[in-house]
């Protein structure tokens, strides 16, 4: 009788595709991480009392997170 368990979806290349997906939430967590990052120091050299930089920086960061994201699933569909 021959095994009956669904293989994993691969691309062309025959890397399965979750693959892809894992290391696309990697490249999310860097772009959100760094943009935030970016934004505490600047606050922290700006001496504002407003956190202004850290949520410019921290909302521009997910903005073009999605944005990748969304370029990604673009070109996949």
């Amino acid at each position: 009788m021959p095994d009956s368990k669904p293989k994993p979806k691969s691309d062309s290349s025959g890397t399965p595709v979750y693959v892809k997906y894992i290391g696309l939430s990697f490249q999310l967590f860097g772009i959100i991480g760094g943009g935030t990052w970016l934004g505490w120091w600047i606050q922290q050299k700006s001496a504002m009392k407003f956190p202004l930089w850290l949520l410019l920086f921290s909302f521009l960061s997910v903005f073009v997170a999605f944005y990748q994201l969304w370029l990604s699933m673009k070109r996949d569909g």
